[in-house]
């Protein structure tokens, strides 16, 4: 008897793909690894792109990829790990879209696939390979996907929102300006 089946390895190998590559970003903006700018930097473009403050930004942005991905990979507290990281994607293909859909153009198609990915995982659940599924689910509740995904839209709405009204009014302050001269 088979204690899984090819649809376990194939979540397993989704969640060590779309966590590793989270973890990694994560990692990017944290640590400064894989070429990445850190706290310090992440949280300059962070201001840049509109999200203030800037470190704590790079911060939660990073802790949401970071963790998020390596909890996914592990498959453990799937759904609010799946959520945490769909959340940052958000964010993410939020800054991109004014460039459209296709990442050549620095469009949000990575961000968006990542985050899908992630969201996918935490409806569909980490399969029998898991940490998740080997602790009996504690953390891999029914309940805790709507919430996790209902709690991360909510915020992640508000955060975008915020950022979109604060890139609004410095362009009108722009635009102001050119008047004034």
């Amino acid at each position: 008897m088979t204690c899984f089946d090819r649809r376990d390895l194939g979540l397993l190998l989704l969640r060590l793909s779309t966590g590793g590559a989270l973890a990694a970003h994560g990692a990017q903006k944290l640590f400064g690894w894989f070429g990445g700018g850190g706290l310090e930097g992440t949280g300059a473009a962070m201001e840049a792109m509109g999200y203030s403050p800037g470190k704590a930004s790079a911060t939660a942005a990073g802790l949401a990829e970071a963790g998020g991905g390596t909890l996914l990979a592990l498959g453990l507290a799937t759904p609010a790990a799946g959520a945490a990281a769909a959340g940052a994607m958000a964010g993410a293909a939020a800054v991109h879209a004014p460039n459209g859909f296709f990442a050549q153009s620095g469009g949000y198609e990575y961000a968006a696939s990542l985050g899908l990915a992630a969201a996918g995982l935490a409806v569909t659940g980490p399969g029998r390979l898991s940490l998740d599924h080997a602790l009996g689910h504690a953390v891999n509740r029914g309940w805790m996907v709507p919430t996790a995904l209902g709690v991360t839209a909510a915020v992640t709405a508000v955060v975008i929102s915020t950022r979109n009204s604060r890139l609004r009014t410095a362009q009108q302050g722009e635009q102001e300006a050119l008047f004034e001269e």
